[in-house]
């Protein structure tokens, strides 16, 4: 056990963990951030995805040790002062999701692309969210979300 420092959703933490210890499971048992979700434990599925250092990384192959000194950001901290990231709001009127149980990876899945690439191609969206599963089937939904999101983006929000 040691302490990691990193900043999660811009606020400064300290905790206590193996340094082993998953990323996943520091997020939801030891901080009660719940929308990482456990998917196959094994970086395919997509379902835990979050943000380090704005990159999309799979919370449950990231150790403790691997977010020493970084910036971390999950679902919770995607909205700003109440209201919904743009992502978020287009994943709700497009009806990007079902069950729900995959939304927030494919949420910051997404963002990690627009924040590199602002007006990708549908086939660049597409490419890109093949790494993340969704077995309800709302797959054209969630790229109808994120090209409307990535327009609202380049109009100046968030």
């Amino acid at each position: 056990m040691r302490p990691v420092s990193f900043s999660l959703n811009g606020v400064p933490i300290r905790t206590v963990a193996d340094e082993r210890r998953s990323l996943l499971w520091i997020l939801r048992d030891d901080l009660g951030l719940t929308g990482t979700k456990f998917g196959c434990g094994e970086s395919v599925c997509g379902a835990c995805t979050v943000l380090v250092n704005d990159e999309a990384v799979r919370a449950c192959a990231v150790s403790a040790s691997d977010v020493e000194g970084t910036r971390v950001v999950t679902i919770e901290g995607l909205a700003r002062n109440g209201e919904l990231h743009p992502l978020q709001e287009a994943f709700v009127s497009h009806l990007g999701f079902q069950c729900g149980y995959c939304t927030p990876g494919m949420i910051l899945g997404a963002y990690a692309l627009l924040k590199k690439r602002p007006a990708p191609s549908r086939d660049e969206i597409v490419s890109h969210m093949e790494a993340h599963l969704c077995r309800c089937g709302a797959h054209v939904r969630i790229l109808d979300a994120i090209e409307a999101a990535a327009a609202a983006m380049r109009g100046g929000l968030r």
